[in-house]
């Protein structure tokens, strides 16, 4: 894996986010879409918490805070790494990961905030993955157990994938 090019493709998308918080439309942030599903809030709030959530899972790897493992990752696991996206068909969040962050509408302004502290982050972690062990390892609830790397490369795959979301929401707007 490239870090320098897993952390710019990382950078675009939270340039991504950014961008089209001056796009969405102030009354229409918050609200539920026609048709149901998550509010372009909800989507914030989830994708940006789950970053710095990842982003710290990923510093436990670099610090040798847990334990070394050769176990490793799922089928679903293997194959976000191996085709650096989410499979095509839409994958239900897991409950454990559902009751532990429940989605909850924030504000542009927190959401704002939010890309500042995972950009500082992201910043942060990066030189620590380059020396971090491989069978360094935490337990992602469904990708199994990932290593630093890992958890770098998952952060990039996870926020372009949300990003596709927003626009599905655009669309219910139209």
């Amino acid at each position: 894996m490239n870090i320098a090019k897993e952390h710019n493709a990382t950078e675009a998308a939270l340039d991504n986010y950014r961008a089209q918080l001056d796009i969405i439309p102030d009354e229409l942030f918050s609200v539920t879409p026609p048709g149901g599903g998550w509010s372009y809030a909800e989507v914030y709030a989830h994708i940006l918490k789950a970053t710095l959530g990842a982003s710290i899972s990923l510093e436990k790897c670099t610090q040798k805070n847990c334990g070394t493992t050769a176990k490793g990752l799922s089928f679903l696991g293997w194959l976000l790494m191996f085709t650096g996206r989410f499979p095509p068909f839409r994958v239900k969040v897991p409950q454990a990961i559902a009751d532990k962050m429940p989605a909850e509408k924030i504000s542009k302004e927190e959401a704002k905030n939010l890309i500042i502290k995972c950009r500082k982050r992201i910043d942060s972690t990066m030189p620590l993955v380059i020396g971090a062990l491989v069978d360094s390892k935490t337990k992602h609830p469904r990708l199994g157990m990932l290593n630093a790397w890992q958890w770098f490369k998952f952060i990039r795959i996870h926020l372009e994938h949300h990003l596709k979301q927003l626009s599905r929401i655009g669309k219910k707007f139209k």
